[in-house]
């Protein structure tokens, strides 16, 4: 999980100047301006070296420096800003179990084009592979000639294998260990791995970075599709597990001998607050559950059965708070139109079963990135190798893989 600052030294001067180096560019990223002054206040380091960072990352054409905004503060010259460029971009992938998202991402978070399209039914992978590099061809017709492809990140509703992107389990698409990371790749021809992560994880990501839990060092994301899970986030980094599976927080057992879960379980949480509960309550016909959140939207006052799904809402969320105590709680997908329909159950629930302590320190509240949480996430995924080595990335490029998406 990224944070504000990267640590760590190099071995020797180039390591530490190429650390320097994805440090100073990572600030300017997720800044998108900023002052050189204030990098140099960031960084610990003096004016000169930061000028000589500055001047690199111009270079390399990552950013720019333009005359400062705001108002100047003290004696002397303002301080120059530092502006990312937008020329070294990514490919996001939000892959949801009803449909898909593909977006064209330059540094700085900035959305340059965007794309969405409908999932195969039956969710064969190879098929919503096809679908995914149809999106792609889309966002990137009409890319500068001398922008570079540094990356691809990909947001599964699963369980993902970080090193090789393989889909351990994701039940609501009916995938159990899908290389799906592998199937894009064949498609796209590149031996550029893209990176796959969890929906919820990236989310999480993406509103610690950019969204409601800027400056937050405890979070909750919340992913409310046809399934549930969590992102999470403790003292500034993700929470991962032993292997990188923790947040299937929606399979925690919560009804005994309750609704069978897509899992092959009964009772787990997501059965009583993913979309086919939140459908049945508001008479969203099944086969129309695609288009769930235009249902919502036709929502203005909450049934007793909606009631109910926020009160099962409430308390699961109590438990994530008594186990988990965070500052923030961020309700994304469905549940972001859920919740201004039943706060106060999701609200009197908390009251009854989160103790006090924590549940006094915890906001409830909805994504500050809208619907586009998860896929900032992806996008901040793949922008990843590019903070980590700028030179090194770039100098990797997928030329390869822009070849093949303008070709087609």
């Amino acid at each position: 999980m990224a944070s504000a600052g990267r640590t760590g030294v190099g071995t020797n001067q180039e390591d530490v100047r190429r650390h320097n180096l994805g440090t100073a560019l990572g600030q300017v990223h997720r800044a998108g301006r900023i002052s050189r002054a204030e990098l140099t206040a960031r960084m610990g380091l003096n004016r000169s070296t930061i000028a000589g960072l500055v001047a690199e990352l111009e270079s390399l054409g990552l950013a720019d420096q333009v005359k400062p905004s705001g108002t100047r503060v003290g004696a002397g010259r303002p301080s120059v800003d530092v502006k990312a460029r937008t020329g070294a971009y990514v490919l996001a992938v939000d892959l949801r179990v009803d449909g898909l998202t593909v977006a064209r991402v330059g540094l700085g978070g900035v959305v340059q084009a965007r794309a969405t399209g409908p999932v195969p039914a039956d969710h064969d992978p190879h098929a919503t592979g096809d679908y995914v590099v149809d999106l792609m061809k889309l966002v990137v017709k009409d890319v500068e000639p001398r922008a570079a492809l540094v990356g691809v990140g990909v947001g599964v509703p699963g369980i993902v294998r970080a090193e090789d992107g393989l889909v351990r389990l994701a039940p609501n698409l009916g995938w159990r260990d899908v290389p799906f990371a592998q199937i894009l790749a064949d498609r796209i021809g590149t031996a550029a791995m893209p990176v796959l992560g969890n929906d919820a994880d990236l989310g999480a990501l993406a509103e610690h970075l950019r969204g409601a839990g800027v400056g937050v060092q405890d979070l909750v994301y919340l992913s409310g599709e046809v399934g549930v899970g969590a992102g999470v986030i403790v003292a500034g980094r993700k929470l991962d597990g032993a292997g990188g599976y923790a947040g299937e927080i929606g399979h925690m057992p919560f009804v005994p001998d309750g609704k069978l879960c897509h899992c092959g379980a009964r009772g787990c949480w997501e059965t009583e607050i993913g979309a086919p509960a939140i459908a049945l309550a508001i008479g969203c016909p099944p086969e129309r559950i695609g288009a769930l959140g235009e249902f919502l939207e036709g929502v203005h006052e909450a049934t007793p059965e909606l009631r109910a799904v926020g009160r099962h809402l409430g308390r699961g969320l109590a438990g994530a708070v008594n186990l988990l105590n965070p500052r923030v709680v961020v309700l994304g997908g469905y549940l972001r139109s859920l919740f201004p329909l039943v706060h106060e159950d999701v609200d009197s629930e908390l009251a009854v079963h989160a103790l006090t302590a924590p549940r006094e320190q915890v906001l409830v509240t909805l994504p500050g990135l809208g619907g586009d949480s998860v896929l900032h996430g992806a996008a901040e995924l793949a922008f990843e190798p590019l903070l980590a080595d700028p030179v090194g990335r770039l100098t990797a490029a997928c030329h390869d893989v822009e070849a093949s998406l303008l070709a087609g």
